[in-house]
């Protein structure tokens, strides 16, 4: 026996019980795939059938509509609304891919199928990360859990309508990093996950609250100095050299009005005033603001510390609901950290049954709304709001099931196992310092 079989041998045994679900999680990225083969083959050339096959996604049309067939929309002087409405990291992968194809294809139309195709592979080598860093977050007791992100309904039917599948790859690795108590790698990733999409941000209030509780400050710092230099290495050229292109996903954040799946959007096209004629967005940042404070208070009030995914589901599902939009495909940010926080198949399967409720939905009531107004294949407001309304209350079934288990910790499927915190890292089996039922 060779040293090198001595040194490949226990990789090999760490690695081979994650085998099966890497390929569950490539049987699922396929899937996606299969699912939007209608437009693949022409469909995006119509928008009544793209809507009835289910299969629209961003990235075919923002080819175009983004100017990446010809220049880097960051530095492009074109208007506000042709610069690339996403983060940097998310915008620069588009650029390179785009990059690429301009390099193998001529034809413009050519491209932008096959940088849809290179996307797709992209995206579908990021499920399969993401799946494989929460089957290592759940350890051997709860790697299985991992599959519900490899093959869930509302996964496979929303993986590449846009890029967030990045995004979910990198929040993986920022808990997994921090789970293995890699506080700077932990930080680098953290950062560039925020440069991709801007909700991993909700990962540090969940983190500072327990480093409250806990007293672990020098983890948690270095993790965020090292979240700070990371974002700053990527998003300082922009900021320097193409302010405008850069600030553009900032100003339409601020700007955008209330969109497709967010309950205001209710209350809006019911004509119902909230509040009265208070703006939308301050609305949703005091609505988002009360439930942070609420959590903030459950974590410094349970009777035994919570653990880090229940804090980031809760403190993610709050800026889901509170927010001006809910896309379909913000179902990727919330799947793996529902299992984490709490695997009872129940909630979930009810929850998957609504999204999936959802992503039918939202295409058949386009189809009803102008220019197109196809009443005869389109469903009205009442319908669709059955969707808005089941996503928001199975999503608040699943909250108030994991509130109930960290004010009952032996309610806890996780702890009942023995696990104090798989994702915890320094808080894994951490004493309470502080907590508001006073000082420890």
């Amino acid at each position: 026996m060779t040293s090198d079989t001595l040194v490949r041998r226990p990789f090999m045994a760490r690695a081979v019980p994650y085998l099966p679900l890497g390929l569950f999680a490539a049987l699922g990225a396929t899937l996606a795939y299969l699912v939007r083969l209608p437009c693949r083959t022409g469909g995006w050339n119509d928008q009544v059938s793209t809507y009835t096959n289910f299969c629209y996604t961003d990235i075919y049309p923002l080819y175009f509509d983004r100017q990446l067939a010809t220049q880097n929309p960051y530095f492009a002087d074109v208007i506000a609304e042709k610069h690339v409405e996403y983060p940097v990291v998310l915008g620069e992968v588009m650029q390179v891919i785009a990059w690429l194809v301009r390099r193998f294809e001529q034809d413009v139309v050519g491209q932008a199928v096959l940088f849809y195709d290179l996307t797709v592979i992209l995206m579908g080598i990021s499920l399969v990360v993401g799946v494989l860093l929460m089957a290592a977050l759940g350890g051997p007791t709860r790697r299985w859990d991992a599959l519900w992100y490899a093959l869930a309904p509302a996964v496979v039917l929303a993986a590449y309508i846009n890029w967030d599948l990045v995004a979910g790859a990198l929040s993986m690795g920022v808990l997994l990093a921090w789970a293995r108590q890699r506080q700077v790698l932990a930080g680098v990733l953290l950062g560039l996950a925020i440069a991709t999409k801007f909700y991993p941000l909700m990962f540090v209030g969940a983190l500072f609250l327990l480093t409250l509780r806990t007293f672990r400050w020098r983890p948690f710092l270095v993790t965020m100095a090292s979240a700070v230099t990371a974002w700053l290495v990527v998003n300082l050229p922009f900021m320097l050299l193409a302010w405008d292109g850069w600030r553009r996903f900032y100003a339409f954040s601020q700007e955008r009005g209330v969109d497709w799946g967010s309950p205001w959007l209710f209350f809006q096209r019911k004509g119902w005033p909230v509040l009265g004629t208070v703006d939308v967005s301050v609305l949703g940042m005091a609505s988002l603001a009360l439930c942070c404070l609420a959590i903030a208070v459950l974590t410094l009030t349970a009777p035994q510390r919570p653990r880090l995914a229940q804090i980031c589901f809760l403190a993610l599902a709050a800026f889901m609901m509170t927010n001006k939009v809910w896309s379909p495909q913000f179902v990727l940010w919330l799947v793996p950290l529902a299992v984490l926080a709490r695997p009872n198949y129940k909630p979930l399967v009810l929850w998957q049954l609504a999204e999936v409720w959802y992503f039918f939905a939202i295409w058949l009531y386009l189809l009803n709304q102008a220019p197109l107004s196809r009443t005869d294949l389109g469903i009205g407001d009442d319908t669709y709001f059955t969707a808005v309304w089941g996503r928001i209350i199975t999503i608040g079934i699943m909250m108030a099931f994991v509130v109930r288990d960290i004010l009952r910790p032996a309610k806890d499927v996780v702890r009942q196992a023995g696990v104090d915190d798989q994702v915890g890292g320094v808080f894994d089996g951490a004493p309470d310092r502080f907590t508001l039922r006073g000082a420890v």
